[in-house]
């Protein structure tokens, strides 16, 4: 009878393997049945199981997002014409 699996090999860096195999060891499972069901989830899911992004911003930096379009839907926020005037009014406060 012939198996159904198959080895696969890859490099990974040492340190986040270590890593890992800790935390799935906790976890009662080993590297390779980790593997298979993260692939499995990557195939129930369509693409991979989590969102991937470049970067998502920290909760300082959304905050400030969110308070920079207030004040611009804001009727009586102070406006400038240039940055000149906005550099000058800072000075004087």
């Amino acid at each position: 009878m012939t198996s159904s699996t198959v080895n696969y090999s890859f490099r990974v860096d040492r340190e986040i393997k270590r890593q890992c195999e800790a935390m799935y060891n906790e976890l009662g499972i080993n590297l390779a049945t980790a593997f298979n069901v993260f692939m499995r989830q990557s195939l129930r899911a369509g693409g991979f199981p989590f969102n991937v992004r470049l970067e998502e911003p920290n909760r300082e930096t959304i905050m400030a997002m969110i308070e920079a379009e207030n004040i611009a839907k804001d009727p009586d926020a102070k406006r400038y014409s240039d940055v000149e005037e906005a550099l000058k009014d800072l000075k004087e406060e």
